[in-house]
């Protein structure tokens, strides 16, 4: 039994198939989905998503692309928007300097308030991080001084320095399809010493479908192909890749009841 911990079953990717993508999910064996915020503006369409599933939660933030142009969001604002019990994490946020929709200072300023808001909460960061490595260690550091908060780096795609620093500050690590790609050797040789305690799966869905189905739409169903490259990577079973990335999951986004997890 898996659990997708970033996707975006909001999207119009998705639409009236909704209820037919959960279903492929579960009958995959993924047991809880977690979909993902990108846009303040719009979150309460993610929040409905997850209302209408036991086994979805939801995260509520601005995405770094979407940092200039959603309205600027204090941390309060997020702590308020925090409190539904179907929101179990602050994100997705970070920094993106390979497409940069939005200017660096805007994204640290954001990055930051949704920090904080982790902090104040309890509730696990979703960062995302492409391209920013030095800043994002920077900022890691800095505001780890301030307080400690817990989260992980979704969609792993940096350095062993950046994976080395996270996991110093007690961060999580989210491999997505990008593991099953065949140019993707450094990203295996770092997540190879990542330790299991500290390992989580994905889609990032409806992005990124992993071998087999690069090409396609991604979708949560498909997370079991990046798990059996993990557990490979990793040198043990399916079923022990499963259980420690479930177990992973549910310490880091404490607020999902363990019953909420479809088993079977």
């Amino acid at each position: 039994m898996l659990i997708d911990s970033h996707c975006h079953l909001d999207f119009p990717d998705f639409g009236p198939e909704v209820e037919d993508v959960v279903a492929r999910a579960h009958a995959a064996g993924v047991g809880l989905m977690m979909t993902i915020s990108t846009k303040v503006s719009e979150f309460e369409r993610v929040r409905a998503v997850a209302e209408r599933f036991p086994h979805v939660f939801c995260t509520v933030g601005i995405h770094p692309h979407e940092a200039a142009s959603e309205p600027e969001t204090d941390t309060a604002t997020l702590i308020e928007m925090a409190k539904h019990p179907k929101v179990v994490g602050i994100g997705e946020t970070g920094l993106d300097y390979y497409y940069e929709h939005s200017p660096r200072e805007a994204q640290q300023r954001s990055f930051r308030a949704h920090i904080a808001a982790a902090r104040e909460t309890g509730l696990p960061l979703v960062v995302h991080t492409r391209d920013a490595d030095a800043d994002m260690i920077q900022i890691l550091d800095e505001e780890t001084g301030k307080g400690a908060f817990p989260g992980l780096l979704h969609c792993f795609s940096s350095g062993p320095q950046l994976a080395e620093k996270a996991l110093e500050l007690g961060l999580y690590i989210s491999l997505s399809g990008i593991l099953t790609f065949k140019t993707a050797d450094e990203l295996r040789a770092t997540a190879a010493k990542v330790p299991m305690t500290r390992l989580l799966v994905e889609t990032d869905a409806p992005y990124l479908a992993p071998v087999p189905k690069r090409g396609k739409r991604n979708e949560p169903a498909f997370v079991v192909h990046t798990a059996a490259k993990l557990a490979e990577v990793k040198g043990v079973t399916a079923a022990e890749l499963a259980e420690a990335t479930t177990a992973n999951f549910l310490r880091l986004f404490s607020r999902v009841p363990a019953d909420a997890v479809r088993r079977g």
